[in-house]
């Protein structure tokens, strides 16, 4: 993650604005503005870290936002404490050596952020190992928070999950409605395969077997086989290979922790989970926060 790019200042300078952070009153009018302090972001419970370097990177905007001197700072955390990493209860993450009013004004947005990251990586994990030992591989959606889909899928791949699309650009998938507004499977197919572009492979979206079969047989060049039974997507995967094709096969459609492993022996190549991102429930995780005393 590049979180120096200006994609990622966007979104964490926008928290910051969004929460007055430069105007927090209550900290104004509490704390000497020349004590400094330590905070350890701790975590209160087993879990899978995700968003680390949120916390300098907050911290630098904040101090341009504010425009006064606030002396230098530093965040240190264990040679072994990275994104991606299973921590338990009890670990600290990291470590905040600054002004205690820059860290206090920050503490909210710093802990919103990570604990929505991680929650998302410690979901996604738990669906990797649900699958653990078959071929599939767990796939996000772009069912994000509007203006977080660079940090939520981020927070996928530190989970072990992978990236399905970016965004609409990035790659042709004709889902149920492209299909019955533009006059069924073979026309839109036939389209598409005139207009692409260079590169850009043509995945479909199918429900039932009379699809596939349309499907397969105008030039589909992967599939998405939607709301199917673990046993119909196992006959589906079956038709696909008789026919000697090696395109990639994914299974959607209200995946759960429950059910996903039914779909991963199937033999399906990707299984994409919306859940990953749209209902990952945010991590518990802390701030203790102490003077320093000199």
């Amino acid at each position: 993650m590049d979180w120096k790019s200006r994609r990622i200042e966007a979104i964490l300078e926008q928290a910051l604005v969004e929460d007055k952070a430069t105007h927090d009153v209550t900290t104004a009018v509490t704390i000497e503005p020349s004590l400094r302090a330590s905070a350890t972001i701790i975590a209160r419970q087993d879990c899978v870290v995700a968003g680390l370097g949120c916390i300098s990177r907050f911290l630098e905007i904040f101090s341009r936002l504010d425009r006064r001197d606030h002396g230098r700072f530093e965040v240190i955390h264990h040679p072994e404490i990275f994104d991606g990493v299973r921590v338990t209860k009890g670990h600290a993450l990291a470590v905040i050596r600054h002004q205690a009013s820059v860290i206090l004004s920050c503490e909210r947005v710093i802990l919103n952020l990570m604990q929505r990251m991680s929650g998302i990586a410690t979901l996604t994990r738990q669906y990797v190992d649900a699958i653990a030992g078959t071929s599939a591989r767990i796939l996000d959606t772009r069912k994000t928070v509007p203006g977080m889909r660079l940090l939520d899928k981020y927070a996928v791949r530190c989970g072990g999950g992978q990236n399905h699309r970016l965004d609409l650009s990035d790659g042709i998938l004709i889902k149920n409605n492209h299909i019955s507004l533009g006059g069924g499977i073979e026309k839109v197919l036939r389209r598409a395969h005139e207009l692409r572009q260079p590169g850009q492979t043509i995945d479909v979206e199918v429900r039932t077997f009379d699809e596939l079969k349309i499907a397969l047989d105008n030039g589909a060049e992967s599939l998405l086989l939607d709301n199917m039974t673990p046993d119909e997507v196992k006959k589906a995967v079956g038709i696909v290979r008789k026919r000697g094709l090696k395109i990639p096969i994914e299974a959607s459609g209200g995946m759960n922790l429950e059910t996903v492993r039914k779909y991963a022996v199937t033999g399906v190549d990707y299984i994409s989970v919306g859940a990953l991102t749209h209902s990952a429930i945010a991590v518990d995780l802390s701030m203790k926060i102490t003077a320093e005393i000199y």
